[in-house]
């Protein structure tokens, strides 16, 4: 297992609290979490260490107002930016889930320059984000459960259509947190994602 070490940084008036394994050099993974968890969901799920020992740098953030990270007035996407500066990351690869995944699509919108690739699980929020979906132009794997009620898989369909650069995995049988319902396929499908990123 790969040392993990919790740590918390002051971003512009908010306190966030994230988790890192891995060393990775510039080959850097940064991980939301959807609304009812946290950061050390990815811990407990075996991402992190996953992820470490395929030569990730791997960080994993409680946004404000959930995990560890108190509340503040930042939207989330000026909080994650935020934090990517403080902590002088750039060229990352986003991972989102659900809410998260929401998280990630307007990431990749407005500050797509800092992205090398993106990664949104069962994200919600498509539909309202639909008409600024072009402007996301990074390699995107898309993930989704087949049966997920949270978040229905017309959405990725959605994604599908409007990303340049994208591909889509149905994980058949697993409801809206696909990736904690069948871990082992979530971590086979990123390394095949990942593997040349």
């Amino acid at each position: 297992m790969s040392h993990i070490v919790s740590n918390t940084v002051s971003v512009d008036g908010c306190t966030m609290h994230y988790i890192e394994a891995g060393e990775g050099g510039e080959k850097v993974i940064v991980l939301l979490h959807g609304m009812k968890f946290k950061a050390e969901t990815w811990q407990e799920l075996g991402t992190m260490d996953f992820l470490a020992a395929q030569g990730f740098k791997v960080v994993a953030v409680d946004m404000p107002g959930f995990g560890k990270s108190p509340e503040c007035e930042k939207v989330p996407v000026e909080a994650l930016q935020a934090f990517l500066q403080v902590m002088c990351l750039s060229k990352v690869i986003l991972i989102g889930p659900s809410m998260g995944g929401k998280t990630s699509i307007e990431y990749a919108v407005t500050h797509g320059d800092n992205l090398a690739a993106l990664v949104v699980v069962g994200a919600v929020g498509v539909e309202e984000n639909k008409s600024r979906l072009a402007r996301i132009q990074v390699p995107t794997l898309i993930v989704w459960g087949s049966k997920d009620a949270v978040s229905p898989l017309a959405m990725s369909d959605i994604l599908v259509e409007e990303l340049a650069d994208s591909q889509r995995v149905i994980i058949d049988g697993a409801p809206h947190p696909c990736y904690l319902d069948q871990p082992d396929q979530w971590h086979d499908v990123l390394r095949k994602f990942l593997i040349n990123k």
